[in-house]
């Protein structure tokens, strides 16, 4: 009888971890890109990056800003988009799972490809310089 009620506590404790791993911030994001592109984040190439065209007719300011300080707007659809700059927004870039999401999506619209962990450190590099 003690064994069935031990069972969903034990569930419940083995899934903490799993459901707690997504967690993240962005400095801990950018180690991780930069550790596997195998250099440190450059915010300089960052901002290029985030405000060029590469040859598309979006570049990650359109949507979200020159300085993505505050609220941006999609140039499609025109939903409202919350800052992507940290200092403006804490909730940014704190769900890794979210995060690789959305630079999937948007690196697709910009790059139309798949960003790679350099230029995602470059991004996060610069987006962490904004105050």
């Amino acid at each position: 009888m003690k064994i069935k009620h031990l069972a969903p506590s034990l569930l419940f404790v083995a899934a903490m971890p799993m459901a707690h791993a997504q967690a993240t911030s962005p400095m801990q994001l950018q180690r991780a890109y930069e550790a596997t592109a195998g250099g440190p984040g450059q915010a300089d190439k960052g901002q290029v990056f985030f405000t060029g065209r590469h040859g598309g007719e979006w570049s990650c300011a359109s949507c979200h800003g020159q300085r993505p300080t505050g609220a941006g707007r999609h140039a499609v659809t025109g939903k409202s988009l919350e800052p992507l700059a940290p200092a403006f927004n804490p909730k940014a870039f704190t769900d890794e799972r979210r995060v690789e999401k959305w630079f999937r999506r948007n690196c697709k619209d910009v790059v139309q490809r798949e960003c790679s962990p350099a230029e995602k450190a470059d991004v996060l590099a610069w987006l962490q310089t904004l105050r």
